[in-house]
């Protein structure tokens, strides 16, 4: 299965012929077409976090166990942006795909496949903060849905196939990868640091969500108990969070209120540690020093 979300309007020379949810498309996919299941036997999904949620729950595991067991990690981007795709077989078939029965986890299957042979276009519009859906037709040889006699509009083809909502929690990640590529060099590589939180916050929740119930986090930012009590175990309301701190952690839109002298508190205990280490260093060298010369006294 192609992947075109969100590298089309990016990596491509020529642009694809642009499509509204008004447009109607001929296809259909059924159990006994002759091409069921081809597309899940070449597949290249990546995931976005919604659909990690989705996947975990269908499965009973963390988020770090799926992850783990069911992801490849790759960059998303020049300056390592972490994204994670499906694991497949050597011969590219889905590991979720049971036999000819098809997809194992279909009621939760990620938003790519819910899509195809639609691909998903999230553009960023100058002077807006959201963003602009708008979508293409994948067209690939092995594919014979495309020849079935059935018109559909892409509009109703996203309700039939369940895509709202994937989108309505996926939406704001969409928005930060794009203000990331608008932005471009204007903005810098982020920081290791950075990246691994983005990599924790958009993919791996449960690990998220001790980092941000941890006594250090507590006394970093001012939220409120009821804050806690949610994301304890709403992860819904963790990734919403999540893409919120992440807004502060690559774009400095500090919407996230911290406790009365965290900022002063970090520098002195990073003053600290650098003082530490200046000392060992210091302590090194004499004693290297001291080595030198130990047979000539």
């Amino acid at each position: 299965m192609s992947d075109e979300k969100p590298e089309i309007p990016f990596q491509s020379v020529v642009l694809p012929e642009v499509l509204s949810e008004e447009t109607e498309i001929p296809f259909r996919c059924y159990p006994g077409i002759s091409c069921f299941n081809a597309c899940c036997r070449m597949a290249d999904v990546t995931l976005a976090p919604y659909d990690i949620l989705r996947l975990k729950e269908r499965l009973g595991l963390s988020t770090t166990d799926f992850l783990a067991k069911h992801t490849v990690p790759f960059q998303m981007d020049a300056d390592g942006t972490p994204g994670v795709k499906l694991k497949t077989t050597d011969e590219g078939a889905c590991l979720l795909l049971d036999g000819d029965k098809g997809c194992s986890v279909y009621e939760d299957r990620p938003t790519v496949c819910r899509y195809y042979p639609v691909a998903l276009l999230n553009r960023h519009v100058a002077g807006e903060t959201d963003t602009l859906q708008e979508y293409s037709l994948v067209r690939e040889d092995h594919c014979k849905g495309h020849l079935e006699d059935r018109h559909i509009s892409i509009g109703d083809y996203r309700v039939e196939q369940g895509c709202d909502i994937h989108d309505e929690h996926n939406r704001e990640w969409y928005q930060l990868i794009l203000k990331k590529r608008s932005a471009g060099p204007t903005v810098g590589r982020p920081p290791q640091t950075s990246l691994n939180v983005f990599f924790l916050a958009s993919y791996d929740l449960d690990t998220f969500r001790r980092f941000v119930l941890s006594d250090k986090f507590r006394a970093t930012y001012d939220l409120p108990e009821t804050f806690y009590a949610d994301i304890e175990t709403d992860d819904l309301a963790l990734l919403k969070f999540g893409y919120r701190f992440l807004r502060q952690v690559l774009f400095a839109e500090f919407s996230i209120p911290e406790q009365a002298g965290a900022w002063d508190k970090r520098v002195n205990q990073r003053q600290e540690v650098w003082d530490l280490r200046r000392q060992a260093e210091m302590a090194r060298r004499q004693q290297a020093e001291d080595e030198r010369y130990q047979g000539e006294l």
